[in-house]
């Protein structure tokens, strides 16, 4: 009897450092994840020394760093504290000050969400909403062009810089296109379908850049399983997503995706052979016969004059 239990322990301690690693950027999305900064009502303050002196319009969150709250601050909601400190002398606090490891810890690991309207619930949640409607829409242009998004997979995998570069000049040049049909008058009508071609390139080349991420990610798991492309997409979906809710670093995952998804989309409906010259290739390679060796390495034989 074989045993794969190292193996699969290793793919349990992956799947769950992703499945920590989403939870974590979702909920810190969820409750804006701002240091010291007011957004869409609710604060989190992360190890660091803040001071408010304004009013918080929802609930504060404090992971490690330290909080004075002056005679001029007002927090609207509940104080979380998580192993930090929160110092209010004459600070007004209409919701409860609930501290993670004091006798009613328990309550500050609930969900900050379950005491609030659906009103509340999008305010404070709509940035994780957002990406979720935006995911619905990438699995929508996957259902509807899985074979441009195949095809997109294969451009992103074998031309990464070339997705990047063309993503980008098709990125600028998107403003002076507009604003040239703009100009024109009769090209007006074109710009709602310029646009319109804009994300579904967008759509699409996310879509092959979640799908490349997933298969990649399954493969490392379970190296001699081949995963199917919706479940791939789905897992490509959840890193893609938790990766651009971190802080700090969330702008630019972003920021890569849609260029090199938004350039592979493009190359999509465009032959190799018309680019290849600018990856190195030969344009028109020379056809071989069947059956015939291939051409010895190395440098050609001298010939006599």
């Amino acid at each position: 009897m074989l045993n794969h239990s190292p193996r699969r322990g290793n793919a349990l301690l992956v799947v769950f450092l992703v499945a920590i690693v989403g939870i974590f950027a979702m909920f810190a999305a969820s409750d804006s994840f701002a240091s010291a900064g007011t957004h869409n009502g609710a604060t989190t303050v992360w190890f660091r020394d803040t001071t408010i002196d304004h009013e918080v319009r929802g609930d504060l969150d404090i992971v490690f760093g330290n909080v004075t709250c002056t005679d001029d601050g007002v927090i609207d909601g509940d104080v979380r504290n998580y192993g930090g400190n929160f110092d209010a002398d004459n600070c007004e606090v209409k919701g409860r000050v609930i501290d993670a490891f004091a006798t009613n810890g328990v309550d500050a690991f609930a969900p900050p969400f379950s005491s609030l309207t659906g009103d509340d619930f999008y305010e404070q949640n709509q940035h994780v909403i957002k990406k979720l409607a935006w995911d619905v829409v990438v699995l929508f242009a996957f259902l509807l062009f899985p074979l441009r998004v195949r095809v997109a997979l294969d451009r992103v995998e074998l031309h990464p810089g070339l997705s990047f570069a063309t993503g980008t000049a098709a990125l600028v040049a998107a403003v002076p296109i507009a604003i040239l049909l703009l100009i024109s008058v009769i090209g007006i009508p074109l710009i709602p379908l310029e646009a319109a071609a804009l994300f579904a390139g967008l759509w699409i080349g996310n879509a092959a850049v979640s799908l490349l991420i997933g298969r990649r990610l399954y493969e490392l798991l379970r190296p001699h399983t081949t995963p199917s492309p919706l479940g791939a997409l789905a897992l490509g979906l959840i890193i893609t997503t938790a990766a651009e809710s971190l802080p700090f670093v969330g702008w630019a995952v972003s920021a890569l995706a849609l260029l090199v998804g938004l350039g592979a989309a493009l190359l999509a409906f465009v032959k190799e052979t018309s680019f290849r010259g600018f990856i190195g290739g030969p344009m028109n390679p020379q056809p071989t016969m069947p059956g015939a060796p291939p051409p010895m390495p190395g440098p050609p034989m001298n010939r006599p004059a």
